[in-house]
């Protein structure tokens, strides 16, 4: 694209959108964020609050931008919210409106660990989700990341409470493997992908350099600190998250935990022709504290 793109976000106020947002907007990039809930409005950016993206609000105001970027989704269901009702059916719902609104393409973040052939309820409401965009007719960047850590993700605040509360819980062994990416990685990544045409009609792992045991990287996070590590029973784990809505881990968080799902980084770096941090480095400088 010549010009400089015109991007609407959904799901302005998550994690990852707020990072995005604050990078696009040092950017000067022209920039549409849509959110369920109110936040706080950037430089060259237009804020939507819409409860239930309706069509009818959106249209007028997304009309004829460039790309948009998908960031809905959810990786724990409730009796109000499951993965096929956010996951695939609001996926369809962005999809309809992006194309009556004439965006020419969509950038999807699904899950490390997708295919054809899982079994999971949340890869497969996501495989179904990739679906909906693949058959569009839109150009795509569909992303399948593994953890995305900062200062603020899910993940990292766990165990910074953990580390206060003294003690950090492991389920089951701990043996089983994660390939973690920064969140200042996945934002030049998303930023190429809106820009350059190679990322157009790929499916890529999004995912960092190293490839790194769950008990390797609790003790490396919380090196430095007094935090008792204990290995809890893995069935005791899973019959938490069945029967506690408010358990440290869900039944699918776990499901993905132990499932030592790996990424083509290689893949990654190539087509992004970018230099990726070590989490092995960040974590031993403390960084993610």
């Amino acid at each position: 694209m010549a010009k400089c793109p015109k991007i609407v976000i959904t799901g302005a106020s998550g994690f990852i959108a707020k990072n995005l947002r604050k990078y696009l907007s040092k950017q000067n990039v022209d920039l549409i964020s849509i959110s369920r809930s109110d936040f706080k409005k950037l430089n060259f950016e237009s804020k939507i609050i819409s409860k239930n993206y309706n069509e009818k609000n959106l249209l007028q105001k997304i009309k004829n931008s460039d790309v948009l970027i998908h960031l809905v989704g959810i990786g724990k269901q409730s009796v109000k919210a499951d993965y096929d009702m956010i996951n695939t059916e609001f996926t369809k719902h962005i999809v309809k409106i992006s194309k009556k609104s004439k965006i020419k393409k969509i950038i999807y973040f699904s899950g490390l660990g997708v295919s054809p052939n899982t079994s999971l309820g949340y890869f497969i409401s996501k495989y179904n989700a990739e679906k909906q965009i693949i058959d569009s007719g839109l150009d795509y960047t569909i992303f399948r990341p593994s953890y995305i850590v900062g200062k603020d993700d899910l993940f990292t605040k766990y165990l910074k409470k953990q580390i206060k509360n003294g003690e950090i819980k492991i389920p089951g062994s701990g043996a089983y493997s994660i390939q973690p990416i920064h969140v200042t990685d996945v934002i030049k990544v998303i930023f190429e992908a809106v820009t350059e045409m190679k990322f157009n009609n790929k499916i890529i792992d999004l995912v960092g350099p190293n490839y790194i045991t769950f008990e390797k990287y609790v003790k490396l996070f919380s090196k430095g600190t007094k935090t008792k590590i204990r290995k809890i029973n893995l069935e005791d784990a899973y019959h938490d998250a069945i029967i506690n809505s408010k358990s440290d881990f869900g039944i699918d968080d776990l499901n993905i935990l132990i499932g030592n799902f790996k990424g083509n980084h290689e893949k990654l770096k190539k087509i992004s022709n970018l230099k990726f941090q070590s989490m092995i480095d960040l974590l031993e400088s403390g960084r993610l504290l």
